[in-house]
């Protein structure tokens, strides 16, 4: 219940403020930020269109850094853009009707 309870807070914070970053490390992938957000959010969410979204909402910026995968071609890493905490009164991650 405290598990279900932690979860559904960090759902309804999502919309309004950026605690999904908190949760990541100080740079990451796309594909890292989606799954983190598939799993809190509960659903799953087109690639493309979570690009998209995050892109339009100017949450996070390029470090122009690389990931090393085991196999496959490198991802590009990204970082948090801080800034946006100033830019907006609610920089939270709206992912549309729920």
């Amino acid at each position: 219940r405290i598990l279900a309870t932690a979860i559904a807070r960090l759902r309804g914070k999502m919309k309004y403020r950026p605690v999904v970053f908190e949760l990541m490390a100080p740079t990451f992938t796309l594909l890292e930020l989606q799954r983190t957000v598939e799993a809190l959010a509960g659903l799953r969410l087109h690639k493309q269109n979570f690009r998209r979204l995050v892109a339009d909402q100017g949450l996070v910026a390029g470090t122009g850094k690389f990931s090393s995968p085991a196999r496959g071609r490198p991802a590009e890493l990204f970082r948090f853009r801080r800034e946006v905490l100033r830019e907006r009164p609610a920089p939270g991650l709206r992912l549309g009707r729920r």
